[in-house]
């Protein structure tokens, strides 16, 4: 790090976060909902693991890891990514519902980060363009516990903002 970087970082879009290795954070402004009002029964139901869902408003998001630890998957198509925390619980990130059809139209990777680069809580990784697949798209994002040996539970409906926690 070098000795102006810290005023580079305290005037940017994305602040670095105090996130505690063990939480999970909202990606991004928005509002938590509840998990069951999003329109595919595989994420609805939670058939992947213990999930929540986001709804985000505006024209466009940038979609943050909700997590430190590692970039465990990295979609090119940019409509969904993994992180492994630190305790090796791993959360997939799936933005939209059925958005893979897009082949990444709508999405930008917005990081130069690649698979198995570390990451920090609330550091930008996806673009989305909410305008244009909104039209055809359920936009809701999920933050999904694919493996874990910790019972997570998170948070009921409310607004929050990046790097909110969204466990009870």
């Amino acid at each position: 790090m070098g000795l102006f970087d810290f005023l580079k970082k305290k005037g940017s879009e994305f602040p670095e976060l105090n996130v505690e290795d063990d939480d999970i954070v909202a990606p991004a402004d928005g509002e938590l909902v509840d998990i069951t009002t999003v329109s595919d029964e595989m994420f609805s139901q939670q058939m992947l693991g213990t999930s929540c869902a986001f709804h985000f408003p505006g024209k466009k998001v940038v979609v943050c890891a909700p997590a430190n630890g590692t970039l465990c998957e990295l979609f090119h198509t940019g409509h969904a990514f993994g992180v492994q925390m630190k305790d090796d619980t791993e959360l997939l990130i799936h933005i939209g519902v059925n958005t893979v059809e897009t082949n990444g139209d709508g999405f930008k990777l917005v990081t130069g980060k690649k698979k198995g680069d570390v990451v920090s809580a609330g550091e930008p990784i996806v673009e989305v363009d909410l305008a244009k697949l909104s039209a055809k798209y359920d936009m809701s994002t999920m933050i999904i516990v694919t493996d874990s040996s910790r019972d997570f539970q998170f948070a009921s409906p409310k607004e929050v903002t990046r790097g909110d926690s969204v466990l009870k």
